[in-house]
C-alpha cells in the first residue's frame, strides 16, 4: 500500500499560482482612486508611484457629507464587504449582515465606504499589481507597508469623494487596528471609532501565530522569493498559503466549537493500516480553507499584510499608548469576544481603561460567543446592536 501524502481536497492543478485580482478580470462593483503625481512615500522607508485602491460604497453620501462611515477590513477580507458574489467577486460581502437598508450600517442613512488595503490583492496596490517603472508585478520589490499607510491611502479616497470627516471609522481585528489609527492619525476627521476585537499594539503571541504563517509561505519552494506570478495553475506558493490559512483558521476559533462540530470523526477511514496522512474530519475542514483562501488570494498579499499587522502599536513614535489616545477627539467603542484568545478581551478593556483614565468617552461592549476571534464575523446580530445605538448618538451629539 502506498502511503497517500497530505494534500488540499481538490487538485493542485486547479489552484491559482495567485488569487489576485488583475486588470484582465470583471470589475464587479470596485470603484478606483489612483494616487498620482508624485511618490507615495511608506512609513518603513519605501515608496510606490502611482497607487490605486479600490472601494466600494453603500447608500447615498448627504449633501454635507456627514453620514459617511469607513468599514476596515481584516487580514484576508477585501473591499467586497456587502453584496452577492458574481463576476470579480469571488465570495459574499463579509459583512453583509450589517451593512444594508436596515441593518445596523443603515444605506437608507449611512454612505459606507470599504477600500481594499495597500498591499491587498483585490483591486488597491500590492504585489500581484504591476510597477509602473517595469511592467511587471512587483513581486520580491514590493516594500514594507503599515497600518498607517494604509490609513494615508484611505484618507485619499475620502478626500476623492469629498468627504471631510467620518461619522465612524469601524472595523474588526486589522480592521480594528486601521480605525484606531485613523482616530490617531486624523482626529479632526473622525467623529468616532469603533474597533471590535482588537489591539493597541501587536501582543508577542500575536506576532509569533504571524510568523509562524508567514515562514510556511517562505518555506514553499514554489513562491521563488516572492516571484512567481508567471507560474502555471499548479506551480504556484498555493501549498504555504494554505497552511498559513489553517494555522490561522486553528488560532480564530475555539477548543469547544472543533470539539462540538468534528470531535474525534475520521474523514479517511482508520483501518488496521494506519498511515501519517489519514485524516480526521477536522484536518478536512482545514484543508478544504486553505484550498478556498489561495483560490482568492496572494501569497505575497499575505505576507505583506501580516506583517502590517505584526508592526501595528499606536504608540511608537507618539511616546507611548496613553499619549496617543490623547489625540481621540470624538467617543469610542471596544467591543471584545468572549472566547476569543487571539485578541483577548483584557486588550480591548485595557483601551476603555486607558481612554477613560485620560477622561476620553470610550463604550465597551462584550459579546459573548463560543466562536472565539472569528465571533466579529458571525454574531452580526450582538455586534450591530452595540453599533446602531452607538452611531445613532453620535449622529445626535453632531446635530
Amino acid at each position: 500500500m502506498t502511503e497517500p501524502t497530505r494534500r488540499a481536497p481538490l487538485s493542485a492543478d486547479l489552484l491559482p499560482a495567485t488569487g489576485a485580482w488583475r486588470r484582465r478580470d470583471a470589475v464587479g462593483h470596485r470603484q478606483f482612486v489612483t494616487l498620482s503625481g508624485r511618490a507615495f512615500l511608506l512609513e518603513g522607508g519605501g515608496r510606490l508611484s502611482d497607487v490605486t485602491v479600490a472601494y466600494e460604497t453603500w447608500g447615498r453620501l448627504a449633501a454635507d457629507g456627514a453620514n459617511a462611515v469607513l468599514v476596515g477590513h481584516a487580514l484576508t477580507g477585501d473591499s467586497h464587504a456587502a453584496g452577492r458574489s458574481g463576476p470579480g467577486h469571488p465570495t459574499d460581502g463579509w459583512w453583509a449582515a450589517l451593512i444594508g437598508p436596515g441593518r445596523a450600517l443603515d444605506t437608507d442613512r449611512y454612505f459606507v465606504v470599504c477600500a481594499n488595503v495597500l498591499g491587498g490583492c483585490q483591486g488597491s496596490t500590492g504585489p500581484a499589481s504591476e510597477d509602473p517603472a517595469t511592467g511587471s508585478p512587483y513581486g520580491s520589490t514590493f516594500p514594507v507597508v503599515t497600518i498607517r499607510d494604509i490609513v494615508r491611502t484611505q484618507a485619499a479616497v475620502a478626500d476623492h469623494l469629498g468627504i471631510d470627516q467620518w461619522l465612524s471609522v469601524v472595523g474588526g481585528s486589522m480592521g480594528g487596528m486601521q480605525a484606531l489609527e485613523w482616530g490617531v492619525m486624523f482626529p479632526d476627521r473622525v467623529a468616532s471609532v469603533v474597533a471590535i476585537a482588537t489591539t493597541g499594539a501587536a501582543s508577542a503571541q500575536q506576532i509569533a501565530l504571524s510568523s509562524v504563517q508567514r515562514s510556511t509561505i517562505a518555506l514553499d519552494p514554489r513562491w521563488r522569493g516572492g516571484d512567481y506570478y508567471d507560474a502555471v495553475a499548479g506551480d504556484g506558493p498555493h501549498q504555504g498559503l494554505a497552511l498559513a490559512r489553517e494555522l490561522a483558521q486553528v488560532s480564530y476559533r475555539t477548543e469547544g466549537v472543533y470539539g462540538d462540530r468534528f470531535g474525534r470523526k475520521e474523514l479517511d477511514k482508520l483501518d488496521d493500516t494506519l498511515t501519517l496522512w489519514q485524516r480526521f474530519d477536522v484536518e478536512g475542514y482545514l484543508d478544504y480553507h486553505g484550498a478556498k483562501l489561495a483560490r482568492r488570494f496572494d501569497a505575497n498579499s499575505y505576507l505583506i499584510i501580516n506583517r502590517a499587522m505584526d508592526l501595528h502599536d499606536l504608540g511608537r513614535g507618539r511616546g507611548g499608548l496613553e499619549r496617543a489616545l490623547l489625540r481621540l477627539r470624538g467617543p469610542l467603542l471596544t467591543m471584545s469576544i468572549s472566547s476569543d484568545t487571539l485578541y483577548p478581551p483584557y486588550q480591548q478593556e485595557m483601551l476603555r481603561d486607558l481612554v477613560g483614565s485620560l477622561g476620553g468617552e470610550c463604550v465597551h461592549h462584550l459579546i459573548d460567543s463560543p466562536d472565539g476571534h472569528d465571533a466579529f464575523l458571525l454574531e452580526t446580530e450582538q455586534v450591530g446592536a452595540a453599533l446602531a445605538p452607538f452611531l445613532a448618538e453620535v449622529e445626535k451629539s453632531r446635530s
